[in-house]
């Protein structure tokens, strides 16, 4: 699903093959060694704050196979002139930024590493990402047995909607050629493939559960989930998501 949807996303940057390109939240490095690809003549980095997720994709994406494909470890927020050697010609985030807690240090960054008229393209979760995933996960957080865990919890996700980005992108420097929510239907194989997908991405709440109690958890949140969203005729869970899809061009400034 997220390798479709970066698909969708490298398409809108209508590359010619010579860009110079910066991946921002890079993770496991599969969708940066996609756009490396198309810029033959090009180079990409791929940048995220998690030394181990940079570690894998060096490991996965060696230099001596992908010469126009490097990856370094930087926080979104704290990216500036200094952190890069080159100037890019487009910033591209694909299923990331909702992780990180301030977006407009992010644009300022992006402002800061782009060329005159470079372009910012993202998807990030927007405002209404699975909504009713959260409606079946927050009883269940309030119940005796595992308030105690989610106590001062500090928010997780942040899911912003259009008319933030509308105020915080020409702030940075940025002419906005197009800021959307974007409905998507994802779609998991019954309610194991859901709870896997719990497991994996909704690791903020499941980390802190103790290990031993957390297959209960997750089961006790798939089956309020799947009670008001049972599966459809081929068996699959469906979650609405919300995508914000920002396109917007460094102005002159």
């Amino acid at each position: 699903m997220q390798q479709t949807w970066a698909r969708e996303l490298i398409s809108k940057l209508n590359l010619c093959g010579d860009e110079k390109i910066l991946d921002v939240g890079c993770g496991d490095g599969k969708v940066t060694a996609e756009i490396a690809g198309a810029v033959p003549h090009g180079s990409v980095t791929g940048a995220d704050a998690s030394a181990e997720m940079i570690r894998f994709a060096r490991k996965t994406f060696p230099a001596e196979k992908f010469p126009n494909l490097k990856f370094q470890i930087a926080d979104a927020r704290k990216i500036s002139a200094k952190t890069f050697a080159v100037k890019f010609d487009a910033v591209f985030s694909n299923a990331a930024l909702h992780w990180v807690d301030d977006h407009e240090a992010i644009l300022r960054g992006a402002a800061a590493v782009l060329k005159s008229g470079g372009r910012l393209v993202v998807s990030c979760g927007g405002k209404g990402n699975a909504h009713d995933v959260f409606l079946a996960l927050r009883p269940e957080l309030r119940l005796k047995r595992w308030r105690e865990f989610f106590r001062k919890m500090p928010a997780p996700y942040f899911f912003y909607a259009p008319s933030d980005y509308e105020k915080w992108l020409p702030k940075s420097g940025f002419k906005i050629n197009g800021v959307r929510l974007a409905p998507k239907d994802a779609a998991y194989a019954g309610a194991d493939g859901f709870a896997a997908w719990l497991r994996t991405t909704w690791i903020p709440y499941i980390q802190r559960v103790p290990e031993n109690l957390r297959d209960v958890f997750i089961s006790a949140v798939t089956q309020r989930y799947v009670a008001k969203h049972p599966p459809d005729v081929d068996g699959n869970v469906r979650v609405k998501m919300m995508r914000l899809e920002i396109d917007a061009v460094k102005t002159g400034f």
